[in-house]
């Protein structure tokens, strides 16, 4: 692999992810490195995103981004690829996904194993709640349309793609499961194949069980930026949905809605359902129906199986064509085997190369 660093600090940062789990990261199995496996380029980028910028939470519209590079890439410069969206989960960003999904090894053992090659695109949707849930809102900023705009436009103008509907590919794990899920229905004109892995919130949130103590830490709140140091990660959680599906501009410093606000409650958790996978997958069933080609999958220890598997059924009972596929480990043992052997061929079936 060859390393492109454009941010010394986004470098350090790479390098500490490497040789220690992050807060809120998995250790996760890979196959064995295959000797000889073609070597790819990573680069580490930083796109703007207009539909972020304004939002009520002070985030940067200045994304990092993780571009992985096909082996090729620097040698055949008149050669257009397929480009696949990765979307990370919860409480991580783009470099501890890196560590999870164990890029670049598995990639090049894609390749390996005769994937086709595409670019591979990283994006960065942490925030200080631990995720925007690629979700719309003018508190955390508009990350769904960061993904199928801003981000397909930047890498479409600065990178040898094939800018076609049917050469580009959306998946994601867990949260980012969802995202994909959540973006590929919404924006299908964009993307012609889905992968979704594991995906979270495909029912209604609870209010996470918390200490009459805890909930009042929320009202010390001055920003954002302490929520992760003061609350418990429940919680954590809870305010993640609530800055992505109840915004309020009128409620500062945080301009959110919260549950444990009695007068609000019912309205709060009625508009965190709004946002779940089910309640929203039966308005997109023709969207899907569009795709082609739609993956998901689900570890049988995984906690999420049994609602992964009613979405499969879901899909099974509107006649939607796709690929379901279970398999023995839990919610993140196996994703380096996963994205090797089952993420990457699935896109390179499916995406059409020059």
């Amino acid at each position: 692999m060859k390393y492109l660093n454009r941010s010394i600090l986004g470098g350090a940062v790479l390098a500490l992810a490497l040789s220690a789990p992050a807060f809120g990261q998995a250790v996760t199995n890979a196959p064995d490195p295959i000797p000889g496996a073609p070597k790819v380029t990573i680069e580490e980028i930083t796109v703007h995103s207009p539909h972020i910028e304004g939002n009520l939470m002070g985030e940067s519209a200045d994304r990092q981004v993780y571009v992985v590079l096909p082996p090729s890439y620097e040698s055949e410069p008149d050669r257009h690829y397929p480009v696949v969206y990765a979307l990370h989960g919860y409480s991580i960003g783009p470099t501890e996904w890196q560590v999870e999904i164990h890029v670049p090894q598995t990639i090049e053992g894609a390749y390996a194993n005769g994937a086709q090659e595409m670019i591979v695109v990283l994006p960065n949707s942490y925030n200080p709640y631990g995720g925007a849930l690629y979700s719309s809102s003018k508190t955390t900023g508009d990350f769904e349309r960061f993904i199928s705009d801003d981000l397909v436009a930047y890498i479409d103008s600065h990178y040898r793609t094939i800018a076609k509907r049917e050469s580009r590919g959306l998946g994601g794990h867990s949260a980012g499961g969802y995202g994909a899920l959540r973006v590929g229905m919404k924006h299908a004109d964009v993307f012609g194949s889905l992968y979704v892995m594991s995906p979270g919130h495909l029912i209604t949130r609870e209010l996470s069980k918390q200490t009459s103590e805890d909930y009042a830490k929320i009202a010390q709140l001055k920003s954002p930026a302490e929520a992760k140091e003061l609350l418990p990660w429940g919680l954590w959680q809870d305010m993640a949905a609530s800055a992505a599906w109840a915004p309020n501009p009128d409620n500062p410093p945080l301009y959110l809605d919260f549950p444990t606000d009695l007068a609000k409650r019912d309205s709060v958790l009625s508009r965190w359902a709004a946002n779940n996978g089910f309640n929203i997958v039966d308005q997109y069933i023709g969207e899907l129906e569009t795709y082609d080609a739609i993956g998901l999958e689900v570890g049988e220890q995984d906690g999420f199986f049994p609602i992964v598997t009613h979405l499969h059924d879901i899909f099974v009972s509107y006649g939607l064509a796709h690929d379901w596929d279970t398999y023995q480990g839990d919610h993140t043992s196996e994703l380096g085997y996963r994205m090797q052997d089952h993420f990457m061929p699935f896109f390179s079936a499916h995406l059409k190369g020059e």
